[in-house]
């Protein structure tokens, strides 16, 4: 496929020029950039069983990661919709200074309360840097070379698990450190990535005098909020309980309000057109059922491995690593496939199919379940992920013309973290709430051991008390872990199976051959080009089709 090409509005500053060495400092930003919230879930991870033990909220844990990941979903739209009207230069800052200052809260957190609303805060600057990092790649790479920018990235992301976990469990296994230092780390790799960011990210400026969809954004918020509440309350307090009735209540009103008041929108916020282009209604759909999957596994299996292994919590983060080494494996490898022939569905149906019988090899999780079966696991999981995850954001900025290349990434991402946040919530709802009643069973039934032991409540429990306390309470602490954790796994197979279908009727249009800000006019691929350009003032575009009609559904490679 290839997207427009049109020439620079009159009266505008004259194109940037891509050459490859403008390429690899925007480039490196934006690593920088990811680096931060790659570094910062891979360290918490490890350390999250201390942190809840210390502050008192182990049955409350799976809002530690809600509250990020609700807060990642909520500004994700505004990222894309602000970064396409006024440029993403700014915004790429601005992600990364909440995510610093949110770390020093964080920080200083002197409850379990603060900690989860520092969290949040974090939300909001993960969510921009996510977001700007995929849709700045799209405007500066066309899509079929951006296959070998993945390879790149992925290694960004196992160098953080092999840091993360080894900097977090060091930090929280050592007394005159602690946990805290978890998060305290992240200020200088912030201020780093902030200047690099702020020397090495030319990307123009745009300014536009659309009326902002405020309406829009609050509709949607409230739309995103009453759900993962709902969900949440449903799981812990009941599906028929009157807060739960009246959070899905909310939810369906705030959803019609969100549609009427977008079908309205000068510029809406999330576009309803987007969602009458099959092919990115699939990818998204795709993206939002495996996002449930990967999210909903990943959080909450540190926190078995730590209690089930003895190991500390940087020997169990450690064991992720295979996950990572799956992830980075079949990224480079399918990257390299697609740069030379420009497929990219196979990969996708290849990637739903591995991790939905990773899922169901999950559901045999038990207390003596080794490490190297578990490692396995894990392997498979990180290969299912490598070969799906960018490609479903691929095909969805694809699918879109350049303008909307901020939007539909948002748009692609917020509903994968919909689904995420559903996941964790209510995966995290079912393992907590099972896993509160067989602890306590567990305690109970050794009640003179655990008082020996210092073990008073299953909210204050942490591995360390765990691994100390010796048998029979350490088998029985464990096996209540596996027996919450393993049968949940169950209820994520049908939506992986739905996936899995979606997969076969996704539509594989051929890669644009510019990159976004060249088919909007922003850029020029040559110095010569932009020569050219400025002799025929602002006349000519640069090389291109011309105004050949941009590609859809129609144009699609037979499969």
């Amino acid at each position: 496929m290839e997207n427009d090409v049109n020439p620079p509005p009159d009266g505008t500053a004259p194109p940037i020029v891509l050459t490859r060495r403008r390429i690899n400092l925007i480039f490196s930003a934006l690593l920088a950039g990811m680096l931060v919230a790659a570094l910062d879930q891979t360290i918490v991870s490890t350390s999250m069983p201390t942190i809840v033990g210390e502050l008192g909220g182990v049955s409350h844990m799976a809002w530690v990661t809600t509250a990020y990941l609700l807060a990642t979903t909520l500004v994700m739209p505004v990222y894309g919709k602000f970064g396409d009207l006024w440029g993403r230069r700014t915004l790429f800052l601005v992600a990364i200074g909440l995510f610093t200052v949110a770390s020093i809260g964080a920080a200083l957190a002197p409850d379990f309360t603060w900690f989860v609303v520092w969290r949040g805060v974090q939300g909001l600057g993960g969510g921009g840097l996510m977001i700007l990092s995929q849709a700045i790649i799209a405007d500066i790479v066309p899509a079929r070379e951006r296959a070998r920018y993945m390879g790149p990235i992925g290694a960004l992301f196992g160098l953080s698990a092999v840091a993360g976990p080894l900097v977090g469990g060091f930090f929280t296994d050592t007394a005159a450190l602690g946990w805290e230092w978890c998060f305290w780390i992240n200020v200088p790799v912030g201020v780093g990535a902030f200047l690099i960011g702020w020397f090495a990210l030319s990307l123009p400026r745009r300014r536009s005098t659309t009326p902002l969809d405020v309406a829009g954004i609050v509709a949607l918020s409230a739309t995103t909020t009453s759900l993962v509440l709902f969900t949440d309350l449903g799981g812990s307090d009941g599906w028929t309980d009157p807060w739960t009735l009246a959070l899905a209540a909310a939810f369906v009103v705030c959803a019609v309000a969100f549609v009427l008041v977008e079908r309205r929108a000068v510029e809406p916020i999330v576009p309803l057109s987007l969602f009458r282009n099959p092919t990115f209604v699939v990818a998204t759909a795709m993206g939002m059922a495996v996002g449930l999957g990967m999210f909903s596994a990943i959080a909450f299996m540190p926190t078995f491995l730590q209690m089930s292994s003895g190991l500390s919590a940087a020997n169990s983060g450690l064991l992720m690593l295979p996950m990572t080494a799956g992830i980075i494996l079949t990224i480079q490898s399918s990257a390299g496939v697609i740069l030379r022939t420009g497929r990219y569905k196979r990969f996708t149906t290849a990637g739903v199919a591995v991790i939905l019988a990773t899922m169901v090899w999950m559901t045999t999780l038990a207390g003596d379940t080794s490490l190297w079966t578990i490692g396995a696991m894990f392997l498979a999981l990180g290969c299912g992920l490598g070969l799906i995850m960018q490609n479903v954001v691929l095909a969805a900025q694809n699918a879109v013309p350049a303008t909307q290349i901020g939007t539909a990434t948002s748009t692609n991402n917020y509903f994968r973290e919909v689904g995420a946040t559903l996941g964790v919530a209510v995966f995290g709802t079912l393992f907590t709430s099972r896993l509160a009643e067989n602890l306590t069973g567990a305690l109970t039934g050794n009640a003179e051991q655990a008082a020996a032991a210092g073990i008073t409540s299953p909210d204050t429990l942490v591995p360390s008390a765990v691994d100390a306390a010796g048998d029979p309470l350490r088998t029985a602490i464990v096996d209540a872990y596996a027996d919450s954790l393993a049968p949940v796994f169950w209820y994520l197979v049908p939506i992986l199976a739905v996936a899995l279908l979606l997969s076969f009727v996704l539509r594989e249009i051929p890669l644009a051959e510019h990159a976004g800000m060249v088919a909007r006019g922003e850029a020029v691929e040559s110095e010569e080009e932009l020569a050219t350009l400025l002799r025929s003032g602002a006349q000519a575009a640069v090389p291109a089709p011309g105004p050949t009609p941009q590609k859809r559904d129609d144009d699609a490679l037979p499969v």
